[in-house]
């Protein structure tokens, strides 16, 4: 599943892609995808005529500001958005197309058909579901080390399900919980309460370093990850355990291992990350 800085690369080029374009019409081959409104039909009622003014990120979700709605959606595993000329031939496993006025279309294609869309009024998009409820950015000034320390302090859950936990922090997913944990050095089923002051200093630090990285880079291709254009990201080259079961550890060189943790596959070092 793209995590923060695969949605937040996305972003960052349908903002060059799509921003300024008047939708003509939208077809929805996969109605299920659209959660509000009800009726396929409302939905292309709506968005007729109305262009993209922005496109925002929160946490894992995408939202797509026009004149009068916010568009909030989630890729889920495998969605990707593609800008196509009309004429040409449309992929197998699209599933909802946004027609430009210009000519142009935004295609979502996405082969496991989860991901969600929901059309809200614009300004109402964060007091219901999906946006309702979620914790802080890692990167704003919401998130900190205090706010991290509170919320650890209240759950007496494995660190990694409570990191994963959206409403403590939103954009954190099983590829980077691994390796923020290993930066870190605490095992992935520590108690979250147990943590010291000092493991949670560093934690949070590893957390916001180990995403900014990932931005950086494009975020991390694993499976099928790519942008909106194309390009694969480039942080999986830097991965330190996600994916590396048996092989040496980098700092140590002890093989590192897969477990399961929160129903989650989860790689660790033993040595470095002492239970």
């Amino acid at each position: 599943m793209p995590e923060l800085p695969e949605v937040e690369t996305v972003r960052r080029t349908l903002e060059v892609l799509a921003v300024g374009k008047e939708i003509g019409h939208v077809s929805v081959f996969w109605p299920k995808m659209i959660k509000k409104p009800s009726e396929v039909e409302q939905f292309n009622d709506a968005l007729r005529g109305q262009k993209i003014s922005g496109i925002d990120r929160r946490g894992k979700f995408l939202i797509f500001y026009t004149d009068n709605y916010a568009l909030v959606s989630h890729l889920r595993m495998e969605g990707k958005y593609g800008l196509f000329s009309a004429e040409e031939p449309v992929e197998k496993h699209t599933h909802v197309i946004f027609h430009f006025t210009d000519g142009k279309e935004l295609r979502y294609k996405d082969v496991r058909k989860f991901g969600t869309m929901h059309l809200y009024a614009k300004g109402t998009e964060f007091d219901s579901q999906p946006l309702a409820d979620l914790g802080p950015e890692p990167f704003s000034g919401d998130f900190s080390v205090e706010w991290l320390s509170e919320k650890l302090k209240r759950t007496n859950r494995k660190i990694k399900p409570a990191l994963l936990d959206q409403k403590i922090l939103v954009g954190l997913g099983n590829i980077y919980v691994d390796e923020a944990l290993f930066r870190a050095k605490i095992h992935p089923e520590r108690i979250a309460n147990s943590l010291s002051q000092e493991e949670e200093s560093v934690l949070y630090r590893e957390i916001v370093s180990t995403l900014s990285e990932a931005v950086e880079k494009g975020g991390s291709t694993i499976r099928s990850y790519v942008n909106s254009q194309g390009q694969i990201g480039m942080f999986q080259l830097q991965l330190l355990v996600y994916g590396r079961k048996n092989e040496p550890c980098k700092v140590c060189g002890t093989p590192l291992e897969k477990t399961v943790v929160g129903g989650r596959g989860t790689h660790f070092c033993p040595s470095c990350q002492k239970l």
